[in-house]
């Protein structure tokens, strides 16, 4: 037995005519039924006449024309106007008749060009056609024939008001996929960011140290390695992002966290900035995300001290609290600026915007006594 999912699953993939065919088909079938004849819409109160061989034409161009309702919608209200019309004219009065409302929503919904002509023929039709009963004997009173022309009104309403909502919402969605495009867009550019500057900028720090080493080869080569050893990491990391970022790859990428800390303050030790490290306590296993943007604070905070305050004595300090992680990194600004590589801001404006995220706070701007200070108190989300 198949799967009723994938029974619905084909039905939705099918063809908006296949999937409206059913509904004319089943129409058809009910008007012909013989408890049913004689009991559709009966617009000029003329007496039903019995079926004959006519009767499968007329019901047939009122039915069948709703399986292209969506696709063409102007041929479907044509055709089964022109339908509806004889079976009135011809006093069947037969189920069928229904298409006509279902019709006039649906032209509403989707006619796309002329939309102010259709409902004027429309209504010049309606007219001809009141006029051509009224000479067979309509027994119809006009308050009767305004009422029902109202409400043919009212159905072609209700066909635009589904048209401008779908427009709206196909809109709202457009716009939640570009958000979705931005947002995206912007972390991207924020883990690149992250990832590859620490490590490019350690690296122009070391190889402008190592321009002034050649009359050592030792210390030279030291410095070389270490440019060599830094450049490898900055590889790995990026290919492991960029794994990362592809859906369609299942890597397995173990974000940095407040325990990577130590490694970072090293590797800045060794790109030639002096660091002191001082943490206190250990974070909560709740921590989560705040470990990460905690290792990023520490991260950037770094790498703006190698950029613009080369050889200044740097100092971070991490406090974990059962609440928040809060992290101070300092810098005396005793250094030297002429290794500089430059900056665009974008980092910390993406700090800012990742502790925000959490619910934190943060700071960063020049010290009283010289030096530069970034300051992030990070909500652990585990508080009570």
């Amino acid at each position: 037995m198949m799967d009723l999912r994938r029974i619905r699953d084909i039905w939705r993939r099918s063809d908006v005519t296949v999937r409206d065919l059913p509904l004319a088909l089943l129409l058809i079938v009910l008007s012909f039924v013989p408890e049913f004849q004689g009991s559709g819409t009966n617009l000029g109160m003329l007496p039903n006449e019995p079926f004959d061989a006519l009767t499968l034409l007329v019901v047939a161009l009122e039915c069948l024309p709703l399986a292209v309702r969506r696709r063409y919608p102007a041929a479907a209200i044509a055709l089964i106007s022109i339908g509806f019309a004889l079976d009135q004219v011809f006093a069947y009065h037969a189920v069928s008749s229904i298409a006509l409302p279902i019709a006039i929503i649906s032209a509403g919904a989707h006619i796309e060009r002329r939309r102010r002509l259709t409902p004027a023929l429309l209504s010049v039709a309606y007219v001809v056609l009141v006029l051509w009963l009224e000479r067979l004997g309509s027994e119809e009173t006009l308050p009767d024939l305004i009422v029902f022309y109202v409400a043919l009104v009212i159905l072609w309403a209700v066909g635009s008001w589904l048209r401008a909502f779908r427009a709206s919402e196909a809109e709202r969605r457009r716009h939640v996929a570009e958000a979705t495009r931005t947002a995206e867009r912007t972390r991207i550019a924020r883990e690149l960011h992250d990832v590859v500057t620490h490590h490019v900028t350690a690296m122009v720090v070391q190889a402008e140290a190592a321009r002034y080493l050649t009359a050592n080869p030792e210390r030279l080569d030291a410095a070389l390695g270490s440019v060599t050893r830094t450049g490898r990491r900055a590889i790995s990391d990026l290919r492991h992002l960029l794994d990362v970022l592809n859906p369609d790859h299942e890597a397995d990428f173990s974000v940095p966290s407040a325990s990577d800390l130590a490694d970072l303050v090293e590797q800045t030790r060794q790109a030639g900035q002096p660091v002191e490290f001082d943490e206190d306590g250990k974070p909560s296993e709740s921590a989560g995300s705040a470990e990460f943007v905690t290792y990023r604070v520490v991260q950037e905070a770094l790498t703006n001290a190698l950029k613009y305050a080369h050889g200044s004595q740097t100092l971070v300090q991490v406090r974990y609290g059962e609440e928040e992680i809060s992290v101070v990194v300092t810098t005396d600004g005793s250094g030297s600026r002429a290794t500089s590589v430059g900056g665009s801001g974008r980092g910390l404006n993406g700090l800012r915007e990742r502790v925000a995220a959490l619910g934190g706070r943060f700071e960063s701007g020049p010290q009283a006594g010289g030096g530069f200070a970034v300051r992030a108190d990070i909500p652990t989300g585990s508080g009570s």
